[in-house]
């Protein structure tokens, strides 16, 4: 045998037993089978083996495993984006003449996809104010096959009543499915929603979750997850999986698995530093309004404070994020100026990272129903980070300084 052979066929196996705090990482796409039969017969839909780099390693087996229990479910598939999971879930479960519901105050990315590749297919969308139950009721109809909630909505941070929109897709039928990024698994259990005392516990159907938000933490990995409790539904959503080929990188899962342990603490704090600075903008005369659920007198708080606050949680958890109306005196340039006055927070998109986040927005111009309970003026969202609060409120007070009086 030459060497180059034995280089690639040598018989040397490493002991098994080894264990340390962080999972191997298993880089694959061929897996190696020992025989023919085992070719054959091996089942990766179940985890019980492994087939193909694709359809899971130890590596991606074992972060499905512990997502699926951070949020309740019992079945996760992942995904490369949280986008990539919302899309999944819509090519997984829609078919031409179907017809989905989408907040109006979702994830932006999600109406546009439905606008866009969900029209070009021949499946139906319409928007719904998450705020008023009764509007969903009437919107659905007999073509309805999904409806995607989101607690709290994209920008605005309204907390809708969760239960209530739930409880109504059960008694018409229709699945269900949450955004859960902002929630993170932590805030609440959206698979075990309790109505009241003594009523059983009801649940979305189904969640997808960015992982590339909290459980990332370092703001370096796109990732998504989709979790259930339903057999059947993962079976479905498993094997669209397969059909599209939709995997994920082994050095990006050994990340999420590495920043996990810490994810309780890290949204526990940037939740209190958000509700610190929340509270500050509250007294600033440029701000009208600060939207943040955990507020008392932000839209849908009484929603999240029966939903969030438990015995366990007596002051509830919030994700770090919140927005303020600023005052319709001030124009689009200055308010982009106060932005770029900004020295801690940086302009950029997403959040759950250790840098402070803001971003300008015009919300006219990407919503289609009304927002009564928004007051006028321009939004500004602020995703806070892990620098002293005591500095991200230093700064914010110097860039309103620069506002004109």
């Amino acid at each position: 045998m030459t060497r180059s052979t034995d280089l690639i066929h040598h018989p040397y196996q490493p002991p098994a037993e080894f264990d340390a705090p962080q999972v191997g990482v298993f880089k694959a796409s061929t897996v190696i089978f020992p025989n023919v039969a085992a070719m054959r017969t091996r089942e990766w839909l179940n985890k019980s083996s492994y087939t193909y780099g694709l359809h899971g390693t130890p590596t991606t087996f074992t972060l499905e495993e512990r997502l699926a229990t951070l949020e309740g479910g019992t079945h996760c598939i992942l995904t490369p984006s949280g986008l990539a999971a919302i899309a999944h879930v819509d090519l997984a479960l829609l078919k031409a003449g179907d017809e989905v519901l989408i907040p109006d105050n979702a994830y932006g990315p999600n109406k546009a996809l439905a606008e866009g590749e969900l029209a070009r297919f021949g499946i139906d969308h319409q928007f719904y104010d998450a705020m008023n139950p009764h509007d969903l009721s009437a919107r659905i109809t007999a073509r309805t096959r999904l409806v995607w909630l989101e607690a709290a909505g994209s920008v605005s941070m309204e907390f809708p009543d969760l239960v209530a929109l739930v409880q109504l897709c059960k008694a018409r039928g229709v699945m269900c499915a949450l955004d859960n990024t902002w929630g993170a698994g932590l805030a609440f259990n959206a698979f075990d929603l309790t109505p009241g005392q003594g009523d059983a516990p009801l649940g979305v159907d189904l969640t997808i979750h960015a992982l590339t938000k909290y459980p990332s933490g370092g703001g370096d990995v796109l990732m998504g997850s989709i979790i259930t409790r339903s057999d059947a539904l993962a079976k479905t959503l498993k094997l669209s999986h397969m059909r599209m080929g939709t995997g994920v990188g082994a050095n990006d899962a050994e990340l999420l698995l590495r920043s996990l342990p810490s994810l309780a603490l890290r949204y526990r704090a940037q939740d209190l530093a958000a509700r610190q600075l929340a509270a500050w903008c509250q007294h600033q005369a440029a701000f009208v309004q600060v939207l943040h659920p955990a507020l008392p007198g932000g839209p849908g708080h009484d929603h999240w404070e029966r939903l969030c606050v438990t015995p366990k949680e007596p002051q509830g958890l919030a994700a770090g994020i919140f927005s303020v109306v600023v005052d319709s005196r001030f124009d689009a340039h200055q308010v982009d100026a106060f932005c770029d006055a900004l020295r801690w927070f940086k302009i950029g998109y997403s959040w759950g990272g250790p840098m402070s986040l803001v971003v300008p927005y015009h919300l006219g111009a990407v919503r289609q129903l009304a927002n009564a309970h928004l007051h006028a003026g321009r939004v500004v969202r602020f995703c806070i980070g892990l620098e002293a609060v005591q500095d991200l409120q230093d700064d914010l007070a110097q860039a309103l300084r620069q506002l004109p009086t």
